[in-house]
């Protein structure tokens, strides 16, 4: 199985099994421990760090119209200047994805 269907299979199970309530407060949790650094604690990433590594907008229209499974995908395996967090579970991912969903303008 392509790594891209299997992120897709794991968001679509990790959403299953996580109460939304949990989810929610996991992925403002991870987010703060793991993105604010460049990204901000808006997702706007006009941090120091951020803007020197031109890290993205989530609530830009590029952003947002990724789907679930690319997002899950890059933040699994980095993209660019943006480390890898392969160490992370499915419904971190997961949560972290519907996190950044929340930002949308």
């Amino acid at each position: 199985m392509k790594l891209r269907a299997k992120f897709a299979v794991a968001l679509i199970l990790s959403s299953l099994t996580v109460p939304a309530l949990s989810q929610t407060q996991m992925g403002e949790d991870l987010f703060k421990a793991k993105c604010t650094l460049c990204h901000g604690a808006d997702g706007k990433g006009q941090t120091p760090a951020g803007k020197g590594m031109h890290a993205r907008d989530f609530a830009s229209a590029d952003v947002q119209k990724q789907s679930d499974t690319d997002l899950a995908y890059i933040i699994a395996q980095g993209k660019n200047k943006m480390p890898k967090f392969s160490g992370l579970s499915p419904e971190q991912v997961t949560s972290l994805v519907k996190y950044i969903r929340g930002m949308k303008k």
